[in-house]
């Protein structure tokens, strides 16, 4: 794969800073620890009279908040890249301790802006009426707030809790290391997660069998990881006056309840679409149901038709068909060495997009032949664009929450998708098909599995701890309640809650991507039905993701989130594809 390519498949992190032990590294790890203490030390002296202080110390916070930012990047990479690297693990410890004192700040920030008068600020500032939306949150959030000793005591309890247990969860899973049946080596659990789309369903079947069990074995430091950070979270969210961690959630992701009752309200009534998909896909791989190992099965070998080198110049020119600048940014990131992408030992599974600095990414991924993971590339790309569009705007102001984070992603998924249906014949649009409603199942069907779970293990862990096999019980109901009679209940994922690293970070990290397939969906309509002027309007959106909430940003493409008619004309593009992929099938 290597060899049809003009440069390395592992990225360029050199360039951020020349390695973990560098002087460069160290003096940038020093100053922000000295910033951050400066900042703690600047706005303890504040008091609800000095309004007209907030440039100077929303200036200071947005530059330390740049810093950390640059740091924790070039840590997060190293990690997920080699979990077993023992410097970057020491340094992270000392980062951590660093940012909790960050987190006292932004408390304390967050706290004394609560306490002043928004509206004599936001006429003697330009600065603050640049940030109206974030003071606005700012404000909210103090109302919430514990007392000054409670918040920070909270903070450095994460660094030993939440985070540790976190870093724990990281560590377990990077390094487990699993034997397939007919297959010699041990490899990563990424690795063999990746057979779900071997075309030979005995193997799929081995490495599915082989993966439950690998979880199974280390289900109790997962669990135990699980149960305490889920225990945390409840018990920060009882004392800062929330009702539950959802409602934290809905307020980071910048919509409402009303939002998210509608969209998985009209998720639920699209699960029979879905299904309907799933039997037509079993019915192709002569089963009589799927099993979820056949969940990602290709329906012909790829070849080297979806190699990586091909990966690269597809998702180019199509998104050369949207705007010169998206096309401009993916040769960027090939050429400049942003992505690192095969797996190996020791690397964190998945993908994600890493914002740097400026305009500058990088992305992971664990690459095999397949077009659904040409679309992976073109997802975190699109994360990439999101921060080239964000380019410019301040700390505060590029805050963006998971629902709009995925706008983008999304869009540049469907660019590549409907380009490449209009371009090939039936066979290869079959393929293109399937490698699409693969992903809307998972984003609608699966995420309302997912969110189910969080949701149910939120409401138990409030009660009492969890037991692996509760976890186990409460996963299979979920998937039984969305999946229903399109997977053989006998071959469902019990262990999903220990697969999917989301769980261990963020509270209901899960319904914003279907937020964000589905509203990427709805604006991809309205470039269809009004292209002029939709390119420079969709940048403008993406710029502003941080500085609005996400009704009023939907408002200026007439767009009503709030309506669970937007969302069914959203998932109804969706069955317009199950039609297409059935007939295909037929055929």
């Amino acid at each position: 794969m290597a060899s049809a390519l003009a440069h390395d498949l592992t990225w360029d992190l050199d360039s951020i800073f020349p390695g973990i032990t560098s002087p460069e590294f160290e003096n940038a790890l020093a100053e922000f620890v000295a910033d951050t203490f400066s900042l703690i030390g600047n706005i303890s002296t504040l008091t609800e009279r000095d309004v007209a202080k907030f440039d100077t110390l929303a200036t200071e916070l947005c530059r330390v908040l740049d810093n950390a930012l640059l740091i924790e990047a070039f840590l997060d990479c190293l990690l997920s890249a080699d979990s077993f690297a023992a410097e970057p693990q020491r340094a992270a410890g000392r980062f951590s301790l660093g940012r909790a004192e960050l987190d006292k700040a932004i408390v304390a920030f967050t706290a004394w802006v609560g306490s002043i008068d928004a509206v004599a600020l936001l006429a003697i500032s330009e600065l603050a009426r640049d940030h109206e939306y974030a003071i606005a949150k700012a404000q909210e959030s103090a109302r919430r707030l514990m007392t000054s000793e409670a918040e920070a005591v909270s903070a450095d309890l994460a660094v030993s809790g939440r985070i540790a247990w976190a870093k724990l969860y990281s560590n377990v899973t990077s390094q487990i290391q699993v034997r397939v049946e007919g297959i010699a080596e041990a490899m990563p659990v990424s690795a063999i997660r990746g057979f779900a789309s071997h075309a030979e369903a005995s193997v799929r079947r081995s490495a599915y069998t082989a993966e439950l069990a690998a979880w199974k074995e280390n289900a109790v430091p997962i669990a135990a990881a699980l149960n305490s950070i889920k225990g945390a979270s409840i018990t920060i969210c009882r004392h800062r006056g929330w009702h539950s961690p959802l409602d934290v959630a809905l307020f980071n992701s910048n919509i409402d309840r009303a939002t998210l009752d509608a969209m998985l309200g009209a998720a639920e009534d699209a699960f029979p679409m879905f299904r309907r998909y799933l039997r037509a896909k079993a019915k192709m791989l002569g089963t009589p149901k799927l099993a979820f190992y056949d969940l990602f099965a290709p329906l012909a070998d790829p070849g080297d038709t979806w190699s990586y080198a091909n990966a690269e110049r597809f998702v180019s020119k199509q998104f050369d068909s949207f705007s010169k600048r998206m096309g401009d940014l993916a040769r960027e990131a090939y050429s400049k060495r942003w992505i690192d992408v095969l797996p190996r030992r020791g690397k964190r599974d998945g993908a994600f997009c890493q914002p740097v600095r400026n305009d500058e990414s990088r992305i992971m991924m664990n690459f095999k032949p397949s077009y659904n993971q040409v679309s992976t590339l073109a997802h975190e790309l699109g994360h990439a664009y999101h921060n080239v569009c964000l380019n410019g705007r301040t700390a505060l102001q590029r805050d963006t929450p998971m629902t709009l984070a995925e706008t983008a992603s999304t869009f540049c998924e469907v660019v590549v998708r409907q380009a490449a249906l209009d371009a090939v014949g039936e066979v290869e649009q079959l393929a293109i098909l399937e490698a699409g409603l693969q992903g809307a199942t998972q984003i609608v069907v699966d995420i309302s599995a997912r969110f189910r779970f969080e949701r149910a293990v939120i409401e138990r862990r409030a009660e009492t701890e969890l037991t692996a096999d509760d976890f186990v019980e409460l996963m299979l109901d979920a998937q039984r309640q969305t999946y229903g009679d399109g997977l053989d209940p006998d071959w469902l994922h019990g262990y999903m809650w220990a697969a999917k690293p989301h769980y261990y970070g963020a509270d209901f990290y899960n319904f914003p991507y279907m937020f964000g397939m589905l509203f990427g969906l709805g604006l991809y309509a309205e470039y269809e039905a009004h292209p002029e002027r939709f390119v420079e309007r969709y940048d403008k959106l993406l710029s502003r993701t941080g500085m609005a909430d996400a009704a009023t940003l939907a408002a200026d493409f007439g767009i009503d989130v709030r309506s669970k008619a937007f969302w069914q004309a959203s998932l109804a593009q969706i069955g317009k594809d199950v039609d297409r992929f059935c007939a295909l099938a037929e055929k």
